[in-house]
């Protein structure tokens, strides 16, 4: 096991008890629905490197959601979520591809692609999410407007954590 993979693992890690322990707390609805819902356990589905098989990525996601979801006891919606999300993800990077390509050994993140391009990757990703996650919430087209209201309260706090975690942390891995 090499340096990488220990810290992939430990932010698998950190991202899982920061979303259970602290963001989990933060949600804030009114008359009974969560409106503003902190999530930022898919950063690690981001921050995975290139060259990760894509089992692997569906596996972590999968594992990732399913732990979450024992902690919000949601039955399967952010494991659902997330697996989506990391089916996504080589068709988001395949879409906002450089020019001269990618470095496969590197993850994509903010040193290494820069902040425009890595911050761009990343509101996709989270959009979608984010999407993905309250649609199977609903689980019915009955809701399309409380579920795009939902994803654009939950996005911008969403992604206000994601930036301050970015930079805070920097990771180079």
């Amino acid at each position: 096991m090499n340096n990488a993979t220990l810290i992939h693992i430990g932010r698998f890690i950190g991202f899982l008890i920061f979303q259970v322990f602290i963001l989990k707390r933060l949600s804030i609805g009114w008359e009974g629905p969560v409106f503003f819902n902190f999530i930022l356990y898919p950063l690690f589905i981001i921050l995975l490197p290139l060259r990760t098989p894509r089992v692997v990525v569906l596996s972590a996601a999968f594992a990732m959601g399913l732990l979450v979801d024992m902690s919000y006891d949601s039955l399967g919606v952010h494991a659902g979520a997330s697996v989506l999300t990391a089916y996504i993800r080589s068709w988001v990077l395949g879409w906002l591809e450089p020019r001269d390509g990618y470095n496969v050994n590197h993850s994509p993140n903010k040193a290494r692609m820069g902040a425009p391009w890595f911050f761009r990757y990343a509101s996709l990703m989270m959009v979608l999410h984010l999407l993905f996650y309250y649609s199977l919430d609903a689980f019915s087209p009955v809701f399309f407007v409380d579920i795009l209201l939902k994803t654009l309260y939950s996005f911008p706090l969403s992604m206000i954590f994601v930036i301050i975690v970015t930079y805070i942390f920097d990771p180079e891995t």
